[in-house]
């Protein structure tokens, strides 16, 4: 779809005593995707039907935002299952978890909600086709992600130990040693860098003629959204600000997708109140977007806390439209 740009003006503030004008360019889409969207209303329909507390397992999503609005309701975040009393109700996080949790759950008779993003379970799905149950047609899987991440930790949980391999980056893709060459598949975190992931899989498709690949593309249509996004206004930024948490690899790597995109320099910021303002001295064209794990709610107190300091002459460049919606889960639906 061709970039569209829509200017917007402000009134927010008494322009006639700023001392200069400031570009600002917001990128679209930003902020959250369906998957978020979900994962967030699964926990405010559990607290509004089964009453609080409801526990969740690990940040819904990774932003410190919606954390606290949750907490605000009456959600209760915990680490283990072991925190969650015998009666609770407990959701699990949009990144999923492994298998061992859900079981323990069960074991320990607590009421559940998965709040898994449905495209992450289409990743879970696609590991368990290619281990098939560990028979004859079983393939080794080269996991693409970040160690560590919850969706990565969830994603390797789904299958025996050992049946998965990670690979972090493209230098431990060309050096990774499979037992069987012949029979390998690979998947992808939902939320790496297009361009990172691209090549890492180039690599490996010359190294494995033989690997399997998803029928369709792992990272998901709001990640990639939101980096082109990014791609089509960072040249023309002297700062490209990123509104998310430092835990969301979204949000990482659209930082990463603005400076090697042609930004002068793109920052990570929480909210604008962890923003330094010395860093827009000498910047006359400012980017902004946010995380797919970041309310919206949080681009428009920057921006209002922008027109405070600057006549500010907004350009929003749509690079293309979101109607991705997900259902909740049967018990909620």
């Amino acid at each position: 779809m061709p970039e569209e740009t829509q200017t917007i003006t402000l009134a927010q503030a008494d322009n006639a005593a700023h001392t200069r004008t400031l570009k600002v360019l917001l990128a679209g889409p930003r902020g959250f995707c369906a998957g978020v969207d979900r994962a967030i209303r699964v926990v405010e329909e559990a607290i509004r039907r089964y009453g609080a507390p409801v526990y969740v397992r690990h940040e819904i999503v990774h932003n410190r935002t919606v954390v606290e609005e949750l907490e605000a309701q009456g959600a209760i975040f915990v680490e283990e299952l072991d925190e969650v009393p015998a009666d609770g109700h407990v959701v699990f996080s949009a990144h999923g978890v492994p298998k061992t949790v859900p079981a323990e759950a069960e074991r320990r008779n607590l009421l559940y909600l998965d709040a898994t993003c449905p495209l992450v379970s289409k990743v879970h799905r696609e590991a368990e086709r290619h281990f098939a149950g560990g028979g004859p047609d079983s393939r080794h899987i080269l996991m693409i992600g970040h160690a560590g991440h919850p969706e990565v930790v969830g994603t390797m949980g789904q299958l025996p130990a050992g049946a998965v391999t990670l690979i972090n980056d493209a230098e431990e893709a060309r050096t990774v040693q499979p037992a069987d060459p012949a029979r390998l598949a690979f998947i992808t975190q939902t939320t790496l860098s297009v361009d990172d992931t691209a090549e890492i899989v180039e690599i490996l498709r010359e190294r494995f003629p033989l690997i399997e690949g998803p029928k369709r593309e792992d990272i998901c249509y709001a990640t990639t959204n939101r980096q082109e996004a990014v791609k089509a206004i960072a040249a023309e930024c002297d700062l490209v600000i990123v509104i998310g948490s430092p835990n969301s690899s979204n949000s990482q790597r659209l930082r990463e997708v603005a400076e090697r995109s042609g930004a002068r320099r793109a920052l990570l910021v929480p909210r604008q109140c962890d923003l330094d303002w010395t860093v827009l001295e000498g910047v006359n064209t400012l980017g902004i977007t946010a995380g797919a794990s970041a309310p919206e709610a949080l681009v428009q107190e920057m921006v209002a806390e922008l027109a405070k300091r600057y006549t500010l002459q907004i350009d929003e460049r749509i690079v293309k439209e979101e109607s991705v919606i997900f259902r909740l889960p049967a018990p909620l639906g």
